[in-house]
């Protein structure tokens, strides 16, 4: 395997787990709440895409752009019918983080369930774009390509929206200093939903993209919550920047490891790296000691 595919395979996988990442760092970040369900509601993203491939015939490029909306109503609704009670009872204090663990665990259950009373357990995938591009004499799959770009555009629209935008500032005001946000006109409770139902769009957007190019089950979401946690802890709770540095990390350590040592070896090999962030940053790469 040359440069080049090692190169576009880091970046492809990196792009698509700092994307994952960054939708479960901005629930967390400004909600408070770590979301356990993350990962199914991505894989029944997958599965949504794939049905409109198979049986509709749409384009994936289609889908990802009507999953946006979709995402981020479905998020929104979660947290303002199930979550928001939660927040009213514990004040937003520190049982609101275990009483949420629960109940989106509970949560990614009922998700799984239903994927699997409609998909079963089997592996799906479908074909799109799946021909090779030449890239400075490598060939890489025009999906991955496909995917990879528009993992990177959304990160950058999102970083606009967050710090071009008079919403973004809200959210990141929240984020920053949840007590003092409303000395100055900020719905907490609002902007919460609205960061929450942005975690939405990106996971959905995130399923789709990882259904272009990867074979998924119904079973896999965990793996992805797990990626998603990973990349979330190692760059540092909440911080953008961090989830971006750290999924790239883990993109390139996986593509290096399936290639020239063993693709079985790919889970211990980021565990591994998971590990030596801990030990050498236990705040992250970007987190900052709280003093």
């Amino acid at each position: 395997m040359v440069l080049t595919d090692v190169l576009v395979g880091g970046l492809t996988l990196g792009g698509l787990y700092a994307l994952t990442a960054l939708g479960l760092t901005v629930q967390y970040g400004v909600a408070r709440i770590l979301n356990l369900a993350y990962g199914q509601f991505l894989i029944a993203a997958a599965f949504g895409a794939f049905v409109l491939a198979t049986r509709f015939g749409l384009s994936p490029i289609i889908t990802l752009f009507l999953a946006l909306p979709v995402g981020f109503a479905l998020q929104w609704t979660v947290y303002q019918l199930l979550l928001m009670p939660l927040v009213r009872r514990t004040g937003a204090g520190p049982a609101l983080e275990t009483d949420s663990i629960l109940l989106t665990f509970g949560l990614s259950f009922l998700v799984l369930g239903i994927c699997v009373a409609a998909f079963g357990g089997d592996l799906y995938s479908y074909s799109y774009l799946a021909y090779p591009v030449d890239i400075l004499g490598s060939k890489v799959s025009a999906n991955r390509l496909v995917a990879m770009v528009f993992a990177f555009a959304m990160k950058a629209v999102l970083y606009l929206l967050l710090t071009r935008t008079r919403l973004g500032t809200a959210v990141r005001a929240v984020a920053v200093s949840p007590c003092f946000a409303p000395l100055v006109g900020i719905d907490v409770r609002a902007a919460s939903a609205i960061a929450f139902g942005i975690g939405g769009a990106l996971l959905a957007a995130s399923g789709v993209l990882i259904s272009m190019f990867l074979p998924f089950s119904a079973s896999l979401g965990v793996v992805f919550a797990m990626k998603a946690l990973i990349v979330v802890i190692m760059g540092g709770a909440g911080n953008l920047m961090g989830c971006l540095v750290a999924g790239l990390l883990l993109g390139f350590v996986e593509t290096l490891v399936a290639s020239y040592v063993d693709p079985g070896l790919t889970v211990a090999a980021n565990f591994t790296l998971f590990l030596l962030v801990l030990l050498l940053r236990p705040t992250g790469l970007f987190g900052k000691t709280v003093r």
